[in-house]
């Protein structure tokens, strides 16, 4: 069977199941990450009142047009503004307040004297050490300022009503910060696709405890669970069995309760302990598809649940979920599709012509990729080394060094 061929049977069978995601509505703390269901809009000004952009003194424009270092401004201050509730007096002609970033500005002023171009070092001590520039004193300005100058004013960032985020946005601390800024507490977001995760095999074991002669250490458990994270979906059940169908089939028939799809790893292949095989039957079709590494594959449902069966080497594994999984996944969650890239390879590359190969590969700063270890579905270490996938298409035998290949990011 072609890859494209058992692409398109995944496909049919995945997006009607995972297609139209109920919405759910999640506070900000939980929002990271999560696909925006609606356009989010505005629901006040913001900021919602003119306020300084620096600690400083409010004045009047035209008194201090004429400020220089060579002839300070002295204005009275006659009041001080910290950030927070309240409503200030009006600034009259002729006199600044102390004003702190963030506070209001008075009514009666129109520009920010930053606190460096008064003779104030800091607030309230003058040059000399004397003080000045508090309420009841006076302050000296050195420089003028223009009407509107480090004043933000109301609706400068956004007018109530305006687009703050479109929906579909994969939400980022950024745009929890823009929400909480407009006085939103929670956002409408697709609900995630729910993926049980189940791990096959007599021969594998839990990282951390003593693996004897004979078993692995089970690295398809916590890479397919986080490899369906990364794609949009909820991990909400993630288990492990030997090769006895019975225990299999409870732990499938739990995970098809609580999931949408149920990922499997192990037990496809044409040995004589196929225990996936064995205990799927007939709900699921299990086949040969002509890629390299990855060819045992099987798709179905169990229970009325979608089931994807993938093979127990790690790196066929995480090329099948790539390849098969992850497109579905992504739209499901409402993540853009993926945009097909091109890279030079470094070096020759031979391949089985009657198969896909998909090698992992290793970007180059120049546009270039370079092949990482063999094309042996075991060498998990090299799988760690790469950040692509190189595809050489069925018919190819060997791509020259030099040639455009395309690549799939890990």
């Amino acid at each position: 069977m072609s890859v494209e061929q058992h692409r398109r049977e995944v496909e049919a069978l995945l997006r009607p199941a995972l297609a139209d995601r109920h919405v759910e509505r999640v506070v900000l703390a939980d929002a990271l990450d999560r696909v925006l269901a609606a356009d989010l809009f505005a629901p006040v000004d913001l900021p919602a009142f003119r306020s300084s952009q620096m600690d400083g003194y409010a004045v009047r424009s035209a008194d201090v047009a004429g400020a220089s270092v060579g002839a300070p401004v002295v204005l009275p201050v006659v009041a001080e503004i910290p950030a927070g509730p309240g409503t200030p007096v009006v600034l009259a002609p002729g006199t600044a307040a102390r004003i702190m970033t963030g506070a209001v500005v008075p009514e009666g002023s129109d520009a920010v004297v930053p606190v460096e171009d008064t003779d104030a070092v800091r607030f309230g001590v003058h040059a000399t050490g004397a003080p000045r520039g508090s309420a009841g004193t006076d302050v000296g300005v050195l420089a003028p300022r223009g009407a509107g100058e480090l004043v933000r004013d109301v609706g400068s960032d956004v007018r109530g009503g305006e687009l703050v985020l479109a929906a579909g946005t994969r939400l980022g601390p950024q745009h929890l910060a823009a929400a909480a800024s407009c006085g939103v507490p929670v956002l409408e977001v697709r609900a995630r696709v729910r993926v049980a995760v189940v791990s096959t095999g007599t021969e594998v074991v839990e990282p951390g405890e003593a693996a004897a002669t004979g078993q692995v250490y089970d690295a398809n458990l916590p890479g397919l669970a986080a490899a369906a994270r990364r794609a949009g979906a909820d991990v909400v059940l993630t288990g492990r069995t030997g090769d006895d169908p019975r225990e299999l089939a409870a732990l499938l028939a739990r995970a098809a309760e609580v999931a949408d799809l149920v990922l499997t790893s192990g037990g496809v292949s044409q040995g004589a302990y196929e225990v996936v095989k064995d205990t799927l039957g007939d709900g699921v079709t299990f086949r040969s598809v002509a890629m390299q590494p990855g060819g045992p594959q099987g798709f179905g449902t169990h229970n009325g649940t979608p089931v994807l069966t993938f093979p127990g080497n790690p790196v066929s594994a995480q090329v099948s979920f790539a390849v098969f999984a992850r497109p579905v996944l992504e739209h499901a969650a409402g993540l853009p599709a993926r945009e097909d890239e091109t890279r030079t390879v470094t070096a020759a590359i031979d391949s089985p012509p009657a198969k896909r190969q998909m090698l992992r590969g290793r970007l180059g700063a120049d546009g270039t990729v370079e092949v990482v270890g063999g094309a042996g579905s075991h060498l998990v270490a090299t799988m760690a080394a790469a950040d692509v996938l190189i595809e050489v298409p069925e018919g190819v035998d060997r791509v020259e060094a030099g040639e455009i290949v395309r690549v799939v990011r890990l």
